[in-house]
């Protein structure tokens, strides 16, 4: 079975073909106890940032594991990325949002603490939701077998996401939009020159509620912003479903997923 693991200084250690290239530590523990990976089997090593090494498996022991590189490419990011603004939610919902988003491609996921937001991070609770958002986006990209790994925002504020609508192309999930997100008009994404407030990796930043939805007046001022409010459909998605295929509509119309 395939897999892929990820080492972070991939690019400066030899990884060029007939090179050998190792995992240690809770990679390696991983891959051995986890995934039982054993010598002979096919697996890669990726960096996070496009690069990824495959080749056998060459030796395995309780400290190391280590591939003969066959085959090293450089995977370019999707020409159109998306960034998630997800709202904390209750239990694991946005969890398993961003879990999905990795899975489908995103490019960044934030945090989003939102007026309706049951779950709230504040003091030590920050950095350690961050840490564990980190965490999920991680696995999740090893699972999926991608080349890059997603990178994860700051803690965002209504005001902080007000103001990111201001510099950039923001959709909105809401289900009593009257504009359906199958219908509404990308345009040019994206800033090349990167332009002030925007970002020139992201084209889209899509914004999806907390359980109880968006209140009224972060609507208003988000949409004052000029970001764009819509729908998916006549039904109500939960928080941890809605992003996940709203991002798969913009895959398929953005011609990601061809």
């Amino acid at each position: 079975m395939s897999s892929l693991f990820i080492r972070k200084d991939l690019a400066s250690i030899p990884h060029e073909v007939r090179d050998v290239v190792s995992l240690h530590g809770e990679e390696q523990k991983h891959a051995v106890t986890v995934n039982r990976i054993r010598v002979g089997e096919a697996t890669s090593i990726g960096d996070g940032r496009g690069l990824v090494v495959s080749g056998p498996v060459i030796a395995v022991s309780g400290s190391v594991l280590s591939i003969a590189v066959t085959d090293v490419e450089q995977v370019a990011p999707t020409p159109h990325r998306i960034h998630l603004v997800q709202a904390l939610a209750k239990g694991d919902r946005d969890e398993l949002a961003v879990q999905a988003a990795t899975e489908l491609g995103v490019a960044r996921v934030s945090p989003w603490a939102a007026e309706r937001s049951v779950s709230r991070w504040v003091g030590p609770k920050i950095a350690k939701g961050l840490d564990r958002w980190r965490t999920i986006v991680r696995e999740a990209t090893k699972q999926s077998i991608q080349a890059w790994v997603p990178e994860v925002g700051h803690l965002m504020s209504t005001k902080d996401l007000v103001a990111l609508a201001a510099g950039s192309r923001m959709l909105v999930l809401d289900p009593t939009a009257e504009l359906s997100l199958t219908a509404v008009d990308l345009g040019d994404t994206g800033d090349p020159e990167g332009g002030a407030g925007t970002d020139p990796g992201i084209d889209l930043v899509l914004v999806v509620g907390p359980e109880g939805g968006i209140a009224p007046g972060e609507l208003d001022a988000l949409e004052a912003a000029d970001a764009t409010r819509v729908k998916l459909g006549t039904g109500i998605l939960r928080t941890s479903t809605a992003g996940p295929v709203a991002i798969a509509v913009l895959n398929v119309r953005l011609g990601t997923w061809s």
